[in-house]
């Protein structure tokens, strides 16, 4: 449709068939559209937890580099690059699901034991202050004894990639269990213990190192492993040299030296006090 304005003509067809759009949604638009967006936006975040801390994300990462190349290609009537691209792509449909076979069995294995849908942990007050304390407690005898240990706390990045790495124990968090766990020697000492929630998720999981070169040529490898898994997540470490007792935080890839246990519980307590944002949905939840 045309109109005419002071001898001047402007199509208006686009502008109308968008009103047009925009009126037919709202009247489509009811109880049920919402419900559809929120189930969609809800399983869409869950995917998001499910994969995030992991390798998936930069292979993500390289599909939406793939994806925009392969339309500026198109675009620009790059013709040979927009063929290889193609190709590439439908090589992918069958590679992906290779590609991210950890990620789709751990999906399907939550979805299965009722754990989609649920956050991983929930904790109280009180059991992160008999969490914190039961690690400090731990980390101050095994100090004493000069017993080395790297204990890693799970926070909003999902760990289980490295959890995978281990031997699984889902157990209450004790200082007895800690302790026991790094006795050298034993089958489960050589690694690293994660903790989620106040359960101990593994133990001898196997950390990334750090690449920085900026560390200290005097701490091994269980500092470097310490401040390699807080460099790629929000976790904290804890590290107990076996040289020296000494007493080591890690977080956000930077590493606080010799802590003495009042320090460590106020960094521990303020550092797990902030509530994972999966639990603020489930205590929507069980408010109603």
């Amino acid at each position: 449709m045309r109109r005419s304005c002071g001898g001047g003509v402007y199509q208006v067809d686009g502008l109308d068939n968008i009103i047009n759009n925009i009126t037919l949604i709202v009247r489509e638009f009811n109880i049920l559209s919402v419900i559809d967006i929120i189930i969609v936006a809800f399983v869409l975040y869950r995917l998001v937890l499910l994969i995030k801390g992991t390798r998936a994300v930069q292979l993500i990462k390289g599909l939406v580099v793939l994806l925009v190349a392969t339309a500026v290609s198109n675009w620009l009537n790059l013709n040979t690059l927009y063929w290889l691209l193609s190709q590439a792509w439908l090589a992918l449909v069958v590679a992906l699901p290779i590609v991210f076979q950890p990620e789709l069995r751990r999906a399907l294995e939550k979805l299965g034991g009722g754990k989609f849908f649920n956050p991983l942990t929930q904790m109280t007050d009180i059991d992160r202050t008999r969490l914190v304390d039961e690690v400090i407690r731990a980390a101050g005898a095994m100090a004493v004894n000069r017993v080395g240990a790297l204990i890693v706390l799970e926070r909003n990045t999902g760990l289980e990639e490295f959890i995978d790495t281990g031997t699984r124990l889902d157990a209450m968090v004790s200082a007895e269990l800690l302790v026991n766990i790094f006795v050298p020697k034993t089958p489960l000492h050589d690694g690293a213990v994660i903790i989620r929630g106040d359960r101990v998720a593994a133990a001898a999981c196997v950390l990334p190192l750090s690449p920085s070169p900026y560390i200290d040529r005097n701490l091994g490898t269980r500092h470097r492993a310490g401040l390699g898994i807080t460099e790629e997540s929000d976790a904290l470490a804890l590290i107990v040299s076996e040289e020296t007792g000494a007493i080591t935080l890690a977080g956000e890839g930077i590493l606080t030296r010799n802590m003495d246990e009042a320090a460590l519980r106020d960094r521990l307590i303020k550092a797990l006090q902030q509530e994972k944002p999966q639990n603020k949905l489930n205590n929507l939840w069980h408010r109603r």
